[in-house]
């Protein structure tokens, strides 16, 4: 069985992708099983050396991954180019990890006291079709840093960078069977992950509906699991904010990646006073996104990934049950491709679905709100609680708005989330556990203590 990849940006068939069945998947595990055992035996300075060269490799290709990102995801050249070189960062961060896997010395009485940090052995990556490279790279790297082996299922309409990196790998020099990539549907290769005995810990990145199953699956076996769900991420501008900074900021904020992100500022929220300031330079801005052809360098959004995902998009706006005020949009392609405008919306409450459900795509909300303890009460009236962004002047109101958002991720007059060198991850829906950061590999390890008798 194979699945055919189509370009988002033209509709024309790419290439077909082998789906692996059940035998193959077990296969694969148990491959990975027989390989973990020795690269967790290596030298961690070689290991290390090995994930130093895997990130060099990488970096020797990033313009080939970002051109196979452009084509199968629909991705903008600037920023595939981007994600491709996060796979290299990614790799050199944690090769330095394995020789700064510390334990610890306990002062106890009659002996001596210390622990290990001993790799689970076989961790399964599930990646999702949004971010193929670099949500792949956040599970990898510290996996196999930790001494683990890795197999990853990536996205079923969005392989290409993962066979790719699996190949890199090996040219790396990393041993055969260490890191392997296993495209199939989720049902089969996702599911096995979930179910399998050999598999000590799965890593997942996609809906909180599919997020809860695999929590389900794991408590069977009491199975390890990180899990990076969905996001309805705010944007809060206050009236003391540079207002005209913060409108030129917030397209970019929800658009990037045609929405296509768990933590798109996908609510903006705006206190009164300033709304209609706001409103107008947001609308310049909106308008000014440019929405083409992926592969051109200027290229500000591209397509959607699939049909369904842009009819999914659709269904908030043109085919919502509920009417839905658009406020303005900017402008996409017509003809072939899966193309959806950048839109801004005005909902009549809080409890419209466009404000409270997560839309994946080019879609944002705008609301006044009339103080601070509002703005905050308004922020978390949701499930989710990913990331968001918080724009003002007042140091002091930056800290506490920041302290009462139910976030793991916030930014401050900016929408930066996500850095390799801190900790990234969500509360309530929005997922269970922590990637990247210098403590990522340790939630690949188990904790082993030992006692050793001096009397």
């Amino acid at each position: 069985m194979s699945t055919t990849l189509i370009n988002p940006a033209t509709e024309e068939a790419i290439t077909t992708v082998p789906q692996a069945d059940l035998e193959q998947t077990d296969a694969a595990i148990a491959a990975a099983a027989a390989a973990q055992e020795k690269w967790a035996a290596l030298a961690p300075a070689d290991r290390g050396r090995l994930l130093r060269r895997f990130a060099e490799v990488v970096d020797g290709h990033i313009d080939d991954l970002a051109r196979l990102e452009v084509a199968n995801a629909g991705h903008t050249i600037g920023n595939a180019t981007w994600e491709a070189g996060n796979v290299r960062d990614v790799l050199m961060y944690y090769s330095a990890a394995p020789e700064r896997l510390f334990g610890r010395q306990i002062p106890v009485a009659g002996g001596l006291d210390v622990t290990f940090k001993e790799p689970l052995g076989v961790v399964g990556v599930i990646v999702p079709w949004n971010f193929p490279m670099p949500i792949a790279g956040w599970g990898f790297a510290p996996a196999l840093a930790a001494g683990n082996a890795v197999v990853l299922k990536p996205a079923e309409v969005t392989p290409l960078t993962a066979i790719r990196l699996g190949e890199l790998a090996l040219e790396a020099g990393l041993p055969e069977h260490v890191f392997t990539v296993i495209p199939g549907k989720g049902s089969v290769v996702g599911e096995r992950f979930v179910t399998h005995p050999g598999v000590g810990k799965v890593c997942f990145t996609g809906s909180t509906a599919v997020g809860q199953g695999i929590m389900r699956g794991a408590a069977d076996q009491i199975k390890r699991i990180t899990l990076e769900l969905g996001g309805k991420s705010a944007n809060i501008v206050f009236a003391d904010a540079d207002i005209e900074a913060a409108a030129a900021a917030a397209p970019m904020a929800v658009f990037d990646n045609a929405g296509q992100d768990c933590c798109a500022r996908s609510r903006i929220l705006v206190e009164a006073s300033a709304y209609d300031r706001f409103m107008s330079a947001f609308e310049e801005a909106v308008k000014g996104v440019v929405v083409a052809d992926p592969s051109e360098s200027a290229t500000q959004m591209g397509p959607l990934v699939t049909k369904g995902q842009r009819d999914s998009v659709r269904s908030f706006v043109e085919d919502a049950d509920e009417e839905v005020d658009v406020a303005f949009r900017g402008s996409a392609p017509d003809g072939a491709g899966w193309w959806y405008p950048p839109t801004v919306v005005m909902p009549r409450s809080t409890r419209d679905r466009v404000w409270h459900e997560e839309v994946f795509g080019p879609v944002v909300a705008v609301l006044p709100f009339a103080d601070e303890a509002e703005a905050i009460a308004m922020a978390n009236d949701t499930i989710y609680g990913l990331s968001g962004s918080i724009y003002t002047r007042d140091v002091g109101r930056a800290i506490r708005v920041s302290r009462g958002v139910q976030a793991g991720n916030l930014s401050v007059n900016s929408h930066s989330s996500v850095r390799y060198s801190t900790p990234f991850g969500g509360f309530k829906a929005s997922g269970l556990g922590r990637e990247l950061g210098p403590d990522a590999p340790d939630s690949f390890t188990e904790v082993k203590n030992v006692f050793i008798a001096t009397d």
